[in-house]
């Protein structure tokens, strides 16, 4: 196997390879672009016009979807896999990988579409320098733009695998997509209604891209990963990969789509959220359930009828969002 498929390797001993182009026996050209980034080019006669970028990593104590980016780069090194896409391989914050921490000072996922320039330190700077190689490999025109950038979450949840499709305003979210995520796995989609600050809200409000932020499942360390079950989704970016995707149509059947309904924001060191603390991901929340409390007599009680909730962290610094009231919508708005 060519060295440059061992990226995860060189990551983790934060090395950098003797040789920084290799070819496979396909004529596949893989190119190191700096720590935790790989280009990886098809024959020119072979490319299908798509650029695609797969990140995982932004969280380093999220291992699953680093470990399914490892499993597809070993084989396209080894000439198993047979890309006809150009594709970015992204490890998105090594330091973190290393120590095995979700972060080392700020959450690299709050640092994107100019974030990291009110910021400092480590973070800052791989949230900078991912902009860039993104802004860079999606700078070619004319070619089909998909970004999934893979997660796990801190908790468990009713839901286990699910994307969250980014917004802009004036653009429709795609049912093409979406059939795209049912096939590769997705239980529900999350179709956020306002601008945002993740790697994801980049590439799709900033680039261009089709862009989702994948839930894959519970954080887990490294090699502790069996109980996540990632088949159809490996399989669907293999065949993305390599062009030969099924042509399924935009059927819908089984998924299930919400929208925000609010964003539960930490003003203070007094925020106080009323929940478990080991309450599931789209866990149902009853009408009138006061579910968080603030400075000033800020209350956040709930009002919508179905109402769920994920990614409930109180422990999140001020300012930033501490959960995310959803609730169930329909198709009917979808391009």
């Amino acid at each position: 196997m060519l060295a440059l498929g061992k990226l995860l390797d060189l990551t983790l001993a934060g090395r950098e390879p003797a040789e920084k182009t290799q070819l496979t026996v396909e004529g596949v050209r893989m190119r190191w672009l700096g720590e935790g980034a790989l280009e990886v080019s098809p024959p020119e006669a072979r490319d299908n016009g798509m650029s695609l970028l797969l990140s995982a990593g932004i969280h380093g104590n999220e291992t699953a979807p680093i470990e399914l980016l490892d499993e597809l780069l070993h084989g396209i090194a080894r000439g198993e896999i047979k890309p006809q896409a150009r594709i970015l391989f992204l490890f998105g914050n090594p330091e973190a990988m290393r120590t095995g921490a979700r972060y080392i000072e700020h959450d690299v996922n709050r640092l994107f579409n100019g974030r990291h320039e009110q910021s400092s330190g480590v973070e800052a700077l791989r949230a900078c320098a991912l902009e860039r190689l993104a802004t860079t490999f999606f700078s070619v025109q004319g070619r089909t733009r998909l970004h999934y950038d893979l997660h796990t979450a801190i908790r468990g949840s009713k839901i286990e695998q699910f994307a969250l499709y980014p917004y802009k305003e004036g653009r429709q979210h795609s049912r093409r997509e979406l059939a795209r995520l049912r096939a590769a796995g997705m239980e529900a989609v999350l179709l956020q209604s306002k601008p945002s600050i993740t790697f994801s809200a980049f590439t799709y409000e900033t680039l261009g891209a089709e862009a989702f932020t994948l839930e894959l499942g519970k954080a887990r360390p490294f090699g502790q990963n069996n109980e996540i079950k990632l088949d159809l989704l490996q399989a669907r970016l293999r065949q993305i990969i390599e062009g030969n995707e099924p042509q399924e149509g935009d059927a819908l059947d089984g998924l299930q789509l919400f929208s925000v309904a609010r964003e539960i924001i930490k003003h203070s060191d007094s925020f106080h959220l009323h929940l478990p603390a080991d309450i599931e991901n789209f866990s149902e929340l009853s009408q009138g359930y006061l579910l968080a409390e603030d400075l000033a007599e800020t209350r956040w009680i709930v009002e919508e009828e179905g109402a769920r909730i994920i990614f409930p962290n109180p422990k999140v610094k001020n300012g930033l969002r501490a959960g995310i009231l959803i609730v169930p919508t329909s198709a009917e708005q979808l391009g």
